[in-house]
């Protein structure tokens, strides 16, 4: 049976977290009514965070675990708790206890007003400043290639959508998931609550500056073609160059007695190289997401759930 409202949380190396996570968001979701679920989201932790779950249902009928087979990613898992979601609204928060569980109320009454989405704006990003910085950058560039603009790099995963938005979402076949990018892209009438950010109370954030960069790529590559048509573009500027070097070259050797030097042979090899290289990774990793849709693979496995009762539609993503 459906329920008022949803909170989906993916949990990954936050284990010692979710027993404060649970007790902080019940507290914040019965000050708005009784009827909610919490579904945590187990994306193939390494550590005891299924335990920790099912300890956590075991206590409250409310909370709901899924259990992905492996570790499918955060976008992936953040789908799987969607598609288990039964609320008519629901609300989408990282399990690290930087978003604070206290702000679900305003998200539930902003969209009471009639938004479909309500995004959150962090007022202070909470992470490292070498982080900010370059997560700042990469915004702006983002917004200048993609498609969709994705905000300023304050606007975080904390948000709510309606059961419209989420079936909507659940339809888009995308097998690159950007939850955030995908629901600015459905165009559905959205509101903007600014937040307080905190620090992470235990452990450390599973994004590693690798990680994070792979992410950076996929969700550039995923929603924007921008890169091709910039090599091409590149392409095209050396094809140019090269033509005016060789008019300089046939006019130099017939008035200067020109002679060519290794220096710039080099450095005209070396450039070429390296942007041919360019534009071929470009085109693979467009042709690596291409390959990833076609396959037709599902976005996650479910390996158990605990509190679903009767069980969940689906146990895989497709």
């Amino acid at each position: 049976m459906p329920c008022e409202f949803s909170i989906v949380s993916p949990v990954y190396l936050s284990a010692e977290l979710v027993p404060l996570l649970v007790e902080r968001v019940r507290q914040a979701a019965e000050r708005v009514s009784g009827d909610f679920e919490l579904i945590l989201v187990d994306d193939g932790s390494p550590d005891d965070a299924w335990q920790r779950i099912l300890a956590a249902c075991a206590s409250d009928p409310r909370i709901r675990g899924v259990r992905l087979t492996r570790n499918f990613g955060q976008q992936n898992a953040i789908t799987a708790g969607l598609m288990h979601a039964r609320g008519r609204q629901v609300i989408v928060m990282d399990a690290d206890l930087q978003d604070n569980p206290d702000d679900i109320p305003a998200l539930l009454a902003r969209a009471k007003e009639g938004y479909d989405v309500v995004l959150t704006r962090k007022k202070v990003r909470e992470y490292g400043a070498l982080r900010n910085r370059i997560t700042l950058l990469y915004y702006r560039i983002f917004n200048l290639l993609a498609d969709v603009p994705a905000g300023d790099g304050h606007i975080g995963g904390f948000s709510l959508i309606t059961r419209r938005v989420v079936d909507a979402y659940l339809k888009l076949p995308d097998y690159q998931r950007d939850y955030l990018l995908l629901v600015r892209w459905m165009g559905f009438r959205a509101s903007l609550l600014e937040v307080t950010h905190f620090p992470r109370p235990l452990g450390r954030s599973s994004y590693t500056p690798f990680r994070l960069a792979r992410y950076a790529v996929q969700s550039l590559t995923s929603h924007s073609t921008v890169l091709l048509r910039l090599s091409v573009g590149v392409g095209f500027a050396y094809v140019a160059v090269a033509a005016m070097g060789i008019v300089y070259l046939v006019i130099g050797y017939f008035t200067q007695s020109y002679r060519p030097g290794w220096a710039s042979t080099l450095v005209l090899i070396l450039g070429s190289t390296g942007t041919i290289l360019m534009a071929i990774g470009v085109l693979g990793v467009y042709l690596g997401n291409i390959f990833d849709q076609v396959r037709g693979r599902p976005w996650f496995l479910v390996g158990e759930t605990a509190n679903f009762e009767p069980p969940p539609p689906s146990e895989t993503g497709r």
